[in-house]
């Protein structure tokens, strides 16, 4: 098989978002009922393997390490991991909508119960393979805002005339679908003026003065879930990026947590005091 990263157009260093934002690309273009070059349907499949192990964490590790033999029937990481992809999720969620249901199950490629459902889903177009699903769902969209998103909630929404009340698991993002017993709901989540979200990471600016950074200093930090204390090394620099281990989103269904970025951003003053002036005028002839 080919390199994973070459046949989805990325570097090995590409975000998660580039890499999904990839595969989507690929999978349009390579997708047999669109594409009747001969091997396409071969190259498909090899695009949603090499999205299933890219989009994984803990598979993209093992392939960095390994290669691809890591996944192989016979592989060192075959057997190891299930399928815990970081694209859009699918939930399995049935319910009597007075406050039960099951857990949400699994997630899986780019959003689409089945990989080779993407045109079937979105474009009409049928699959050559089938479907696991006898009935295809009626599917409506939500719009959640930012925090409604991020920790969960629960929502009063009409369905064929009916009102029901639904749960939103915490962590859901733009693009995932969650599945009911007869329907399905799209989810759209609205961005936030704080705090900037790629997956399951928050990547938020904090402005510190001057003074702050040339000298060092601890600073307060709101995060989703409180405060935190940061130290400021001496001689930061505008756009140090501070990573915040497990602080970002919760993947559904899971314990696991994504990071929270803090980025400096240095206030440089407009006006300054007569001394301020001379003080920095000093400095400068220190540094």
């Amino acid at each position: 098989m080919a390199d994973y990263y070459d046949l989805l157009g990325v570097n090995k260093n590409a975000s998660a978002s580039e890499i999904k934002a990839a595969y989507r690309k690929q999978a349009l273009k390579w997708h047999p009922d669109r594409n009747k070059a001969a091997g396409a349907n071969e190259k498909f499949k090899e695009i949603n393997k090499a999205y299933e192990v890219l989009a994984d964490p803990k598979k993209k590790q093992m392939y960095d390490q390994y290669g691809s033999e890591a996944f192989e029937k016979q592989g060192m990481g075959g057997a190891q991991y299930g399928r815990q992809g970081q694209g859009p999720f699918t939930y399995t969620y049935t319910t009597d909508f007075s406050g039960g249901g099951s857990p949400f199950e699994g997630s899986d490629f780019g959003g689409f119960s089945d990989p080779f459902e993407i045109f079937e889903e979105f474009f009409g177009v049928r699959s050559p393979f089938g479907s696991r699903r006898q009935a295809r769902h009626q599917v409506y969209q939500i719009n959640l805002n930012f925090n409604e998103a991020v920790f969960g909630t629960e929502k009063t929404v009409e369905i064929d005339g009916k009102r029901k009340t639904i749960k939103i698991p915490a962590g859901v993002d733009s693009g995932n679908r969650i599945r009911f017993a007869d329907f399905d709901i799209l989810v759209n989540v609205s961005s936030d003026s704080k705090y900037k979200r790629d997956g399951q990471d928050i990547y938020h600016e904090e402005v510190i003065n001057y003074s702050t950074a040339v000298l060092g200093g601890i600073i307060k930090i709101k995060t989703l879930r409180g405060e935190v204390g940061l130290r400021i090394r001496p001689g930061t620099q505008d756009g140090t990026t501070v990573r915040l281990r497990g602080e970002g989103i919760i993947y559904p269904n899971t314990s696991r947590k994504g990071d929270f970025y803090v980025i400096y951003r240095i206030k440089i003053p407009s006006k300054v005091s007569r001394r301020a002036k001379e003080l920095l005028e000093e400095l400068s002839q220190e540094i």
